[in-house]
């Protein structure tokens, strides 16, 4: 299976490549930068992978929750590279994207390890939503919500431990005593990475959970805020 993915979602822009199971990568920090970095990403990843973007099975992304102007970049290019190349594209969440790198990188390597990843969403919220650690991979406990810090709550004997990971654990002061107190340790410099989406793009491609291009929308949590597609899409 080969899948492009792609992330804009925080102050990172990164593309990866996923080849039935090897990865490659470009990723950089650039939290204004992401229209001039993404497409020389991924003619890079097709130049050192020397897979043509015509033998692409799917295209995943992190649709969020996330910047707003960076979802819409994500979108609008996986749509375009979508229509082109006649294939589906498969949506990744942006919190699971975070909870799947602090498995890869072994900060969360237990299986009854929580994983409440917090997104800072300005104007004194966070995003967030709580995973936990199954067989290699990352599900969800609950709906992803957007609420002031101070009204996180972790779902009740969903697991044993848990750790923080994202943005808004800068904030984890804010959060609630019952919150607090179960946090083993917090990873606020975490931010969502092509790479991931890639893995869980994947998986989720092969359990058929893809959409089409014209399907294809950011998911931005905040209910008044709508994606427009662009003209004749």
């Amino acid at each position: 299976m080969k899948l492009l993915a792609l992330d804009t979602t925080a102050e990172g822009c990164s593309a990866a490549l996923w080849h039935d199971g090897t990865l490659y990568e470009q990723s950089t920090l650039a939290p204004r930068g992401h229209t001039r970095y993404l497409l020389p990403m991924v003619k890079e990843l097709v130049a050192e992978s020397g897979i043509p973007l015509s033998d692409l099975d799917a295209v995943a992304f992190g649709r969020g929750p996330g910047s707003f102007t960076g979802l819409r970049i994500a979108t609008g290019v996986v749509q375009g590279l979508a229509y082109g190349l006649d294939i589906p594209v498969v949506p990744v969440s942006s919190l699971a994207a975070v909870a799947m790198q602090a498995v890869r990188l072994g900060y969360a390597d237990a299986e009854a390890q929580g994983i409440a990843v917090a997104f800072d969403a300005r104007m004194g919220e966070v995003y967030w939503g709580c995973f936990v650690s199954q067989e290699g991979t990352v599900v969800a406990l609950g709906d992803e919500c957007v609420t002031a810090p101070g009204s996180v709550v972790l779902p009740a004997s969903a697991a044993d431990h848990w750790i923080g990971a994202g943005s808004g654990w800068h904030l984890g002061a804010q959060m609630p005593e019952s919150v607090s107190s179960v946090i083993k340790s917090s990873f606020p410099e975490l931010y969502p990475l092509a790479s991931d989406v890639a893995i869980l793009g994947a998986a989720a491609w092969q359990r058929g959970e893809q959409v089409s291009a014209a399907d294809a929308a950011p998911v931005y949590v905040r209910n008044e805020i709508t994606w427009k597609k662009l003209p004749g899409r």
